[in-house]
């Protein structure tokens, strides 16, 4: 199946799709750092979304410039 940028996807997907571990996402999502969407207890990501957020952010890093 081709992914469109709306499509959403669960957390446990969203951390098998990205390599990373999903209680650092599940960290992250609660501090704010990375963009999602709350459906009652269930969050959702836009895949294409949370990897330009965490480019961002590495290349923030990169720089000096984002903690």
């Amino acid at each position: 199946m081709n992914e469109t940028p709306t499509d959403l996807v669960a957390l446990p997907a969203l951390a098998r799709r990205l390599k990373i571990p999903a209680a650092w996402l599940k960290e992250e999502t609660a501090a704010g750092r990375i963009p999602h969407l709350r459906a009652g207890r269930r969050l959702l990501f836009n895949v294409e979304a949370v990897k330009r957020c965490l480019l961002a952010r590495a290349a923030g890093d990169a720089e000096g410039g984002a903690a």
